[in-house]
């Protein structure tokens, strides 16, 4: 009795579970069901796409922007539209701590249970962080959202109205039958320039690890699979198991052509950025050498001025640094009367 006790308590329970999961997913009749405007539809129509086709959404850190990504009718992704992110927290480079007050970076996969339709910031999703990557180097914290109200303290923030949109772009993606879509966050654009003049950041090497998968998006049009091993992203490695965050990488496989064009643009990218560099170390030496030259003219313009002050009140008295004191109790003599003259 007391089994059949248990089983029927474990039924119920499961199916207020699943009655709670539909309720905090996408059922009733609140904000995060409100559906795409007619404008949304017809410029998703003209790229080739719809409501339901799978979806990509890129963020850039320094211009603000967040980007989404529609997949079209021959397979490749569109910007369907970029939207000013109001705020985000922290300083460039990836999230290492709760507390930190830094908004994350890297790659994550958004999956129907980060969406959060309750949240306090009108509307949100989970970032997914800390993934696998964050994970290998022990790196926490929780709660970090892409939401609405303007307002971060380690997350995205968005207007309403744009979360509002984004939300809606992701439900529908949802609904067309995605199990999830991939939220790729960056510093900046990963160009050689923008990396060269972060080039003395101890964030370089990850943001040239995470440099391969933007490469592999702007080359293909098509979000990169990744995944994580020796505690490097990896991208497009097609293994029957996931790979150990902190084991041994597999050996490069892949398209040929897409190997083949990574390659000539990263080494491409990285003259340019060894170019960069240079640049850039030399226009600030001269700047320096501009800023140490104004100071000592400026200092030479002081002792000039000290120094006439000196000479002139030498002439005058003795020295500018001497005053005549004057005692308010002597009075000016009258002068005598002119002499007429006849």
């Amino acid at each position: 009795m007391n089994r059949l006790r248990t089983i029927a308590a474990g039924l119920i329970m499961l199916g207020v579970l699943v009655t709670l999961s539909a309720c905090v997913g996408f059922t009733g009749s609140g904000k995060e069901n409100a559906p795409l405007n007619s404008a949304a539809i017809s410029r998703l129509k003209s790229m080739g796409s719809s409501p339901g086709e799978a979806m990509l959404i890129r963020i850039f850190k320094q211009s603000s922007e967040l980007e989404v990504w529609k997949r079209s009718s021959d397979g490749s992704y569109k910007l369907f539209n970029t939207y000013e992110i109001c705020a985000w927290s922290g300083d460039l480079g990836p999230k290492i701590k709760e507390g930190d007050r830094q908004s994350p970076e890297g790659f994550y996969n958004i999956t129907p249970g980060l969406m959060n339709p309750k949240s306090n910031y009108f509307l949100a999703f989970n970032t997914g962080f800390p993934n696998k990557f964050d994970r290998a180097y022990g790196r926490y914290g929780s709660n970090l959202m892409v939401h609405g109200d303007c307002s971060s303290r380690g997350c995205y923030a968005m207007t309403d109205e744009g979360i509002k949109e984004i939300y809606a772009l992701a439900r529908e993606t949802f609904k067309g039958g995605n199990p999830s879509f991939q939220l790729q966050i960056f510093p900046f654009r990963m160009t050689p320039d923008n990396l060269a003049k972060q080039a003395s950041s101890p964030h370089l090497a990850f943001w040239k690890n995470i440099k391969e998968g933007y490469d592999r998006f702007e080359l293909a049009r098509r979000p990169p699979r990744w995944d994580v091993c020796e505690k490097r992203y990896v991208f497009d490695v097609t293994t029957a198991t996931p790979l150990d965050a902190t084991g041994a990488c597999p050996a490069s496989a892949g398209d040929t052509t897409m190997v083949a064009a990574l390659q000539a643009k990263a080494a491409a990218d990285e003259a340019a950025f060894a170019n960069a560099v240079v640049v850039n170390q030399s226009k600030e030496a001269k700047a320096a050498e501009d800023a140490a030259r104004a100071e000592q003219e400026k200092a030479a313009v002081a002792a000039r001025g000290q120094a006439i002050s000196g000479f002139i009140g030498g002439l005058f008295g003795g020295g500018a640094s001497e005053q005549k004191v004057i005692n308010p109790n002597l009075v000016a003599p009258i002068p005598a009367p002119r002499l007429s003259r006849g």
